[in-house]
């Protein structure tokens, strides 16, 4: 049977042209990185690449034969290398590269190591980016003098470094443990058990805290797009990626020419009033977050100015023929379909094309019944901050609420807002802090009242159809057929049953059958997509006919 031979070590290093240099008999009191590094007692370099300047060849000469001297196992093999200025991180980085690409590599047969002790350190960082991109397929190795310092000729000590992360478990749960910690900041403590919501935050922490990139946060109003901003904002600034302040303002409330003043500032005496010189918003976000909620609502003239900020982080405040900077990251919200206000002529399309990179749509409460409980809770903490009072709800209280709250009867048209009233208004008439079933019930019918008088507000048929039957089959529908189902499933939502739907749908057609099994016909026409009851309205079937 053949004898697996060990792989050789391999060491790549630089000369170091002050740590060392030496002459005479004196250089051996003298503790000399690269000497050392092949006097270690546990380590045989097998073969030493010693690059060095041009200029330093003697020096690289007497280095390799004293390396002979006291490690004769060991090859050195000197290579110049031609950089003029090893302080100019251009030059060095593409020298190294070119030798890196090179060099032929067998680790196969040989493991490699990178000596970054010596020469300069714009070197010593190349050498680690070259290592850690596994363009130089190594671990790091690193000498130390002995104890007695520099001025002692004995070997020191090293230590290695190896650049491969998933090796070092401390470190990978301490990235987890932050991530754990974005994630759960971002949902403001609330453990969500919503699955799609959940990847959502999760793709939002990515986003946020790798890349200062527009985000545009869409969804209904209320839910929860400017409490999103805000810790996004505080999360990016934990984390060190933004300096400067949080700067929000909902567009919805800019009106006329004190628009462009709001957002770009102005020069004193620009117009009537104008007494001194305003900031405006984007400049006083410089180095931080602007939020513009609504986003949709700009005018046209505010939409090109916003466009020339965000391209050349410069802009021209109101009366003013000289440009000024702010460099700042954009989140922009809105309840409107952009791509549709842009098909109308109410958008522009270049600026929709540059904050649309990174597009997050926030589900409405009623997508995610299974985080009721979790926000209902959260609402309760707030609401006894805002009392300075304990406020609590008993069992009894909270599963009654909570029946009614996941139910299709709760419409949730406000979406947190209406979750937070709810509970601050129940809160607030609860004897003692503590919320009865009587307390909810009184509550449940003011709700009832209030969604009846607005009507429940219909989700668009493309969000719908797109919810139930996912982006890839319903975009394989005609319009005609997506229409359609968007319709029967909007009527099965506010059914309490299946036959409820169907004679809602086919009222007029069964007059004129002898016998008709509306139940029937509607599970048909849904089996024709693939779908269920349970699908569509997310209840069991409990009623046939």
């Amino acid at each position: 049977m053949a004898k697996i031979r060990a792989h050789e070590t391999v060491v790549i290093g630089m000369l170091g042209s002050i740590l060392d240099a030496g002459r005479g008999p004196k250089r051996w009191e003298k503790w000399r990185p690269t000497v050392a590094l092949c006097q270690q007692e546990d380590l045989l370099v097998h073969r030493l690449e010693l690059l060095h300047q041009s200029a330093h060849a003697e020096m690289a000469k007497q280095v390799a034969e004293d390396i002979a001297q006291v490690s004769p196992e060991t090859q050195v093999r000197l290579t110049a290398m031609d950089i003029q200025n090893p302080w100019d991180l251009e030059e060095t980085y593409t020298a190294l590269l070119d030798y890196a690409k090179a060099y032929p590599f067998q680790p196969e047969q040989e493991d490699y190591l990178v000596h970054i002790t010596t020469g300069t350190h714009i070197a010593q960082i190349t050498m680690f980016l070259l290592a850690e991109s596994r363009h130089i397929p190594a671990r790091l190795i690193q000498t130390s003098p002995p104890p007695a310092g520099r001025d002692y000729g004995g070997p020191g000590s090293h230590t290695l470094i190896d650049l491969d992360l998933s090796k070092y478990d401390k470190l990978a749960r301490r990235f987890q443990q932050e991530q754990r910690e974005g994630l759960s900041f971002l949902k403001a403590g609330i453990d969500t058990r919503n699955p799609a919501f959940n990847r959502l935050i999760e793709r939002i922490e990515q986003v946020a805290t790798g890349s200062r990139a527009p985000l545009l946060l869409t969804g209904p109003t209320g839910a929860g797009k400017s409490q999103l901003a805000k810790r996004i904002y505080q999360l990016k600034k934990a984390r060190r990626h933004v300096s400067g302040p949080f700067v929000d303002i909902n567009c919805a409330t800019l009106r006329g020419d004190g628009a462009m003043s709001a957002l770009f500032g102005h020069v004193k005496g620009a117009f009537t009033g104008a007494l001194a010189d305003r900031p405006g918003l984007l400049r006083q976000a410089n180095g931080g977050v602007l939020f513009l909620d609504e986003i949709g609502e700009l005018g046209a003239d505010e939409q090109a100015m916003l466009l020339r900020a965000l391209e050349d982080k410069r802009f021209l405040p109101v009366g003013s023929d000289k440009e000024v900077e702010s460099d700042f990251q954009l989140i922009a919200g809105t309840n409107r379909d952009l791509q549709a206000e842009v098909e109308r002529g109410r958008f522009r399309e270049d600026l929709l094309a540059r904050i649309n990179l990174w597009t997050f749509r926030l589900p409405p409460l009623r997508e995610r019944p299974e985080d009721i409980p979790p926000n209902l809770l959260y609402e309760l903490d707030l609401a006894s901050q805002s009392m300075g009072t304990r406020v609590t709800m008993n069992k009894e209280a909270q599963e009654h609420f909570l029946r009614f709250a996941t139910s299709p009867e709760a419409h949730w048209s406000g979406n947190f807002r209406d979750l937070n009233a709810a509970v601050l208004r129940m809160a607030t008439l609860a004897p003692g802090g503590r919320i009865t079933r009587e307390g909810v019930d009184e509550e449940l019918e003011r709700l009832r009242a209030a969604w009846s008088r607005g009507g429940p507000r219909r989700e668009a048929p493309v969000d719908l159809v797109v919810r139930v039957l996912g982006e890839e089959r319903a975009a394989e529908l005609d319009r005609f057929d997506r229409a359609q189902l968007a319709e029967v499933l909007e009527v099965c939502r506010q059914a309490r049953s299946l036959s409820d739907a169907g004679r809602a749908l086919f009222a007029q057609s069964r007059a004129q059958k002898k016998s008709v099994n509306d139940a029937d016909r509607l599970r048909k026409y849904l089996v024709r997509f693939g779908l269920s009851w349970a699908d569509v309205t997310g209840r069991a079937l409990t009623e046939e006919a």
